[in-house]
């Protein structure tokens, strides 16, 4: 199926399901539709549920169609709201017929998950080895520059077999933006972006794909949220940060990669390979995509009960399911500019 088709079947779907449920609840009831990235979906359908249960006249559907699919709808005028792990084109922003705000929800961080079934204990990896194993250069996990970073482990000759994600997912992006920064090679041959172009290995549709080739492919690397990746109880791997520390994806090495980064007023900044010891170095925003003028202003005024809500008792739920949260201040600057939709 060719993405203009797959558009245009999504489309026809935010539609219908906007249009049957206001059918079914009456009209007194709103349901706002928001295609994105299945990384946070969990946490999304989490905030839809809590918010409905006190705002019984909303209901919040969340489309998981990926991060690239959401920006082209919001850009189009399709949907109340999207959700991704890149930031928009400034191009695209500037170009947009409807001015687009780009509000940062939680943190994430892409973690690098593998199976080594006959070999325990934690895997360490550097940004330069990754951007190798992904250009296919280093095809053994016994390669000598993987034996290098982990000395304690028994490697065996086990071909490494690499696992990424389609065309047009967040996930991409933020490894891509990770690997491009620590290998000019991979800057040249793969690229940065939703789609880059992996030489090397087989591909999964949805997060949950990425978790169970990872989970059934005896040597296989991929790569998916901190979240996803602990519920699948999948092995991850300790990354080399900016300042030569190995460091465990945690909610609190995600979070300590904000803390030391200028935040412009679009809120499109990179986290990848952060300044401090603390830092994870695949570490990023999730974005809402929202429109600041909707075509309808009742929805438009939902759309901003439903964020100003996220960005007060959402945020501690998103904290209770083990998400990284904002900073304090970004928080203040991003509910502000939330708060100015209509």
């Amino acid at each position: 199926m060719t993405r203009p088709i797959r558009r245009a079947l999504c489309t026809l779907l935010i539609l219908l399901i906007a249009g049957l449920i206001a059918g079914v609840d009456g009209q007194q009831s709103t349901t706002l539709v928001a295609t994105g990235s299945s990384l946070p979906e969990p946490l999304y359908i989490a905030w839809g549920d809590a918010y409905h249960k006190s705002n019984p006249s909303v209901q919040i559907r969340y489309l998981p169609q990926g991060t690239g699919e959401s920006g082209q709808n919001i850009l189009a005028g399709v949907g109340d709201m999207g959700g991704g792990d890149a930031p928009m084109p400034e191009k695209h922003l500037k170009d947009a017929a409807t001015p687009i705000l780009q509000l940062p929800s939680v943190l994430i961080g892409i973690v690098i998950v593998y199976n080594l079934p006959d070999t325990p204990g934690e895997m360490r990896l550097s940004g330069p080895v990754l951007a190798d194993i992904f250009l296919g250069k280093i095809k053994a996990w016994n390669d000598p520059a993987i034996v290098k970073l982990n000395p304690d482990l028994k490697l065996t000759a086990r071909p490494i077999q690499v696992i990424h994600r389609t065309e047009g997912k967040g996930s991409n992006y933020i490894l891509s933006d990770f690997l491009c920064k620590v290998s000019p090679e991979f800057l040249a041959k793969a690229g940065r972006g939703e789609s880059p172009k992996f030489p090397v290995g087989t591909s999964a549709g949805r997060s949950q794909d990425m978790a169970d080739h990872v989970r059934v492919t005896p040597g296989a690397i991929g790569y998916t949220e901190l979240n996803l990746a602990e519920a699948a109880s999948l092995r991850m791997a300790r990354v080399k940060n900016a300042a030569g520390e190995f460091v465990k994806p945690t909610a609190k090495t995600i979070a300590a990669a904000a803390l030391g980064v200028k935040i412009t007023d679009s809120f499109g900044v990179s986290l990848t390979n952060a300044a401090g010891k603390e830092s994870y170095p695949i570490s990023s925003f999730t974005w809402f995509y929202v429109p600041a003028k909707a075509k309808d202003p009742a929805r438009g005024h939902a759309v901003a009960e439903y964020l100003r809500w996220i960005y007060g008792d959402g945020q501690t739920i998103a904290q209770d399911q083990g998400y990284a949260t904002l900073p304090k201040e970004l928080l203040t600057k991003v509910a502000a500019s939330a708060a100015s939709i209509h």
